[in-house]
């Protein structure tokens, strides 16, 4: 995720670099990668401070770090900060609060949403391989019924692009994505949150699977069971979230590609790179991913993840004796007062 996100990163800011290159202006290159620097550190240190807290408590060095993780993160960036206002040349101001502006947008572009990829992979590889799957079946199928079918313009921005094959590629993603959830579903490996296990310093995958991927058995509705001829059916309840997935990969994520047409039209230019013969850049590979990708993460947010006790235990065990045994008390108080525990006798 790291290594695509640079590559990225690079591809946009080169363009760029182009039209900066050409006034001669100083340090454009140096601030933006320092920047790409400063963002990376705190967003990987959030990271670790939240998935590998037992870990740092264990090396001295690394408490240091994660203590003042975000003035340091500050710190980094208000020195590339005061370095752009230093590098101001008269006469080129708002060129230069353009490219200034340029990297920060590219920053949130790519940055971020890899960010929030990681955080997608750590709920579990299935929040991960279905997302970008439905995204590379949509793009494969839609070019697939729109080179068939395809006599209707879909948008300007892309004059291949045909609403047979917009429509094509919807249905076969969703049924891809269906099918392909069924299979991922029955492995623990894809379905269990990964988590860091500090007395065996490797990553784990093993869980009791949750109930979004325990088989059950669902009704057909009425409409349904004439043309099938099943009362019931037997499915995991996340084959009903990967319809969801699956759609938004197909109605919204295209709007990635079009905004990156929309992009390579403005500075009238092919692809972002040559990195891939035949295929452009890396960039005009994943414009469609990081749209995803952070549909993925508000998905999740908003209508799977609960509370989890594990990740709440390893927050409680890196707390001080003294908070621990205040959280201990008020715990304790609390279920007395909800009936769950009874309350210690005296005397």
């Amino acid at each position: 995720v790291l290594s695509i996100q640079v590559k990225c990163y690079h591809e946009i800011i080169t363009i760029g670099y182009r039209v900066y290159h050409s006034y001669d202006l100083p340090w454009f290159r140096s601030l933006s990668w320092y920047f790409l620097l400063c963002v990376n550190y705190f967003f990987y240190g959030e990271t670790v401070a939240d998935y590998f807290a037992t870990f740092v408590q264990r090396r001295e060095q690394l408490q240091f770090l994660i203590r003042y993780h975000r003035f340091i993160s500050f710190a980094l960036y208000l020195t590339g900060f005061c370095m752009f206002v230093l590098s101001l040349v008269k006469k080129h101001y708002r060129l230069q609060f353009y490219m200034f502006a340029w990297t920060h947008v590219t920053l949130l572009i790519t940055v971020t949403q890899s960010h929030l990829v990681i955080q997608n992979l750590f709920e579990g590889m299935i929040w991960f391989l279905v997302p970008i799957s439905s995204v590379i079946c949509n793009d494969i199928t839609a070019y697939i019924f729109g080179f068939f079918f395809g006599r209707t313009p879909l948008i300007k921005l892309s004059p291949k692009k045909t609403w047979e094959g917009f429509i094509g590629g919807f249905f076969s993603t969703v049924v891809f994505g269906f099918i392909f959830s069924y299979f991922l579903a029955q492995h623990q490996y894809f379905v269990c949150p990964v988590e860091y296990n500090s007395e065996t310093n490797r990553f784990v995958t093993e869980c009791e699977p949750s109930e979004l991927f325990q088989m059950k058995k669902y009704s057909v509705p009425p409409l349904l069971q004439a043309v099938l001829g099943w009362e019931t059916v037997n499915m995991y309840p996340f084959q009903m979230h990967s319809i969801a997935l699956s759609t938004f990969a197909s109605l919204i994520g295209p709007f990635g590609g079009f905004f990156a047409s929309g992009f390579k039209r403005a500075f009238k230019i092919k692809d972002f790179a040559d990195t891939i013969p035949g295929h452009g850049g890396i960039m005009d590979r994943f414009d469609c991913q990081y749209l995803m990708a952070t549909f993925v993460h508000v998905y999740i947010t908003s209508f799977i993840r609960g509370p989890n006790p594990s990740k709440l235990l390893k927050q409680l065990l890196i707390l001080q004796p003294e908070q621990q045994l205040s959280v201990y008390k008020t715990l304790k108080s609390h279920l007395v007062e909800k009936g769950i525990l009874q309350p210690s006798l005296r005397g």
